[in-house]
């Protein structure tokens, strides 16, 4: 199977004539001799334009190369006009299967016999179609029969074939490539793989979709910079999706945005925000937001928010890496190249015996160039290059937990490129970076950990006086004298913890002046226990 489904990417590449658009002298001998021994395989598309060649070929060969033609689709700096531009139909313009066909699928999920039982009105024209799914409009019918417009994303037919055999081929090469690769270890192919197989199946799930999508409008209810369309999920399967109808305008239609007097640059600023305030606040972001599933509201366009659909892929952060990375940007933003190099190290994304001397130098050549200046004006192809080389000097390993960040970052960066080419990145993103440490290392954060913990201190403040009074009686296990008042240390700590969780329980109350004077007591035991020691 799999070396069918290799040989027929093979020669879907070749009969669009995609090896003529790689520079002659950039191709290694061994690649032009395998070439030559597929003389049958020839350019079948001359007559079409290279864009539009790379596009079809990557359509024919399924999801798995969408998805990458779509990431493309928003590195102009690192394609072309002409080729970006084909590429972005990849986002929501894919050959579409039947109308026909989608609404038996949906009468089946649903389990009715004719679609005019929940929705009054259903288009078999698509409204947009992608790689995995194609989303019809339609207008439900509640169970109090009030109608609302909505959209259904439902998940093309036996779809699932064509992806697990380029997974499972993927997975074979990373294979491969782990044992004969000299660079393996520090490039973690099997490792990779397996992240990105794992984020492509939760996107064939749509319950998964729209729990996701529940979840993000819950962390940005009321906000100015996003809003996500509510999801009905009582009408909702794994292979259908029914959610609100939303009628912003496209992120990529920079024309209809300047037409209605768009603020772009707070627009440019509030999608960075929107992308820091998801990893750093929520450690939930949208992964996938690539122009074709961003919208901006018509509403308010001085004041402009934008409108997130499709929700499949979504990435998650640990305390550690969120620490490690914002401390990373911070230092960065601060040019504080040494601390950048330090960070790498204690975090273990480099070995451990590396010079932090030549690794501070090295960040230092790639990235002081960029500092001050405007997206416009950064050549984000040359410093990828550049970083890319320096990793490989310095064995940096790569990081599968981090990869959905940094292709979301480059969609971010895109979008910013597009929306407002004068943004300054950096000074846009720095202030919330600090903000967000502060919150983590500071007061605030003591308090909200310690309540947190408040459900599982409850529990047990009953059963505190026995064991300070178990602890008081228990004889030592080694008789040796012990110092007068020695357990004063001890029985002050405990009192001033107890202390603390009262306080914390009576400011859940509101009673304020309560809470004030256990905090107080807790301040006084604390110091007590600490000059007694």
């Amino acid at each position: 199977m799999s070396t069918a489904r290799l040989y027929y990417i093979t020669k879907t590449l070749l009969s669009y004539g995609l090896d003529e658009l790689v520079p002659k002298h950039k191709i290694p001998w061994f690649a032009k001799i395998a070439r030559g021994s597929l003389f049958w395989l020839r350019n079948q598309h001359k007559d079409k334009p290279a864009g539009l060649r790379l596009r079809l070929a990557l359509q024919q060969l399924g999801p798995v190369w969408v998805k990458f033609g779509q990431m493309l689709s928003t590195r102009r700096d690192l394609l072309p006009h002409e080729i970006a531009l084909e590429l972005a139909f990849l986002q929501d313009q894919v050959e579409p299967f039947p109308g026909e066909l989608a609404q038996k699928i949906i009468e089946k999920a649903l389990e009715i016999n004719d679609i005019s039982e929940r929705f009054s009105e259903f288009s078999q024209t698509p409204l947009a179609s992608a790689s995995i799914a194609q989303v019809h409009t339609a207008t439900l019918v509640d169970t109090n029969g009030i109608e609302q417009d909505v959209v259904i994303k439902v998940i093309r037919p036996n779809i699932n074939q064509q992806i697990n055999a380029d997974l499972a081929l993927m997975e074979k090469l990373a294979k491969v490539l782990a044992k004969v690769h000299h660079e393996s270890k520090r490039l973690r192919p099997v490792e990779v793989v397996k992240e990105y197989k794992k984020t492509l199946l939760d996107e064939l799930d749509l319950m998964r979709e729209g729990a996701n999508g529940i979840q993000l409008k819950r962390n940005f209810e009321d906000s100015d910079s996003l809003y996500i369309p509510t999801v009905y999920s009582d009408y909702s399967r794994h292979n259908i999706l029914v959610m609100e109808r939303i009628y912003g305008i496209a992120v990529s239609d920079t024309d209809a945005l300047l037409a209605q007097n768009t603020n772009m640059k707070l627009l440019a600023e509030r999608g960075v925000e929107v992308f820091f305030t998801q990893v750093f606040r929520d450690s939930f972001f949208h992964a996938d937001m690539h122009p074709g599933n961003i919208f901006v509201s018509r509403e308010h366009p001085e004041n402009p928010k934008y409108i997130g659909i499709d929700c499949g892929i979504v990435g998650t952060l640990n305390k550690e890496d969120k620490r490690y990375l914002a401390e990373n940007f911070i230092a960065f933003f601060n040019r504080d190249y040494r601390q950048v190099a330090q960070l790498h190290v204690d975090s273990g994304w480099v070995p451990p015996d590396t010079s932090i001397e030549e690794f501070e130098f090295a960040i230092r050549t790639v990235c002081e160039p960029i500092f001050n200046k405007p997206l416009a004006e950064i050549s984000f192809g040359h410093v990828l290059v550049n970083l890319f080389n320096t990793a490989r000097r310095f064995n940096m390993q790569v990081q599968p937990q981090l990869v959905l960040l940094q292709k979301t970052l480059l969609y971010v960066e895109g979008l910013g490129r597009q929306l407002y080419p004068q943004l300054d990145l950096w000074k846009t993103a720095k202030p919330f970076l600090e903000d967000w440490v502060k919150q983590q290392v500071g007061p605030l954060s003591v308090i909200k950990q310690m309540y947190a913990q408040l459900p599982f201190w409850a529990e047990k403040m009953p059963e505190l006086p026995d064991l300070i009074y178990q602890s008081l009686k228990r004889p030592p296990q080694i008789q040796v004298q012990a110092p007068k008042g020695s357990h004063k240390p001890l029985v002050l700590g405990l009192f001033s913890s107890a202390a603390m969780v009262i306080a914390a329980l009576f400011y859940l109350q509101h009673d304020l002046i309560a809470a004030s004077i256990a905090i107080s007591s807790a301040i006084i035991g604390f110091i007590a226990a600490w000059r007694s020691t």
